[in-house]
């Protein structure tokens, strides 16, 4: 169940939101988080990346991800692992 649908049944009324994306220095995090937690969910809400990007946006703009999956491509078959040999 996504957000949206959560806070309908729980009653709450949504108004329109923007989404921003902000890089906080590590020094700062756990002061902003903070900060942060004098709103209400109603007044602002922290997304994960994966809840506004697609799967293959957030794929992308991980540092390397592109380059390891062209690389991967190179491999021999015969290097692949096959889903029962996976410990999931």
């Amino acid at each position: 169940m996504g957000y949206n649908e959560w806070a309908n049944s729980q009653g709450i009324i949504l108004s329109e939101m923007k989404t921003i994306t902000l890089r906080i220095d590590d020094r700062i995090k756990e002061q902003f988080i903070s900060l942060l937690k004098n709103f209400s969910e109603n007044e602002l809400r922290i997304l994960e990346e994966s809840e506004y990007i697609s799967d293959d946006e957030y794929l992308r703009s991980l540092s390397g991800m592109v380059e390891s999956i062209k690389e991967a491509r190179k491999e021999p078959i015969e290097n692949g692992v096959t889903l029962e040999e996976l410990d999931w």
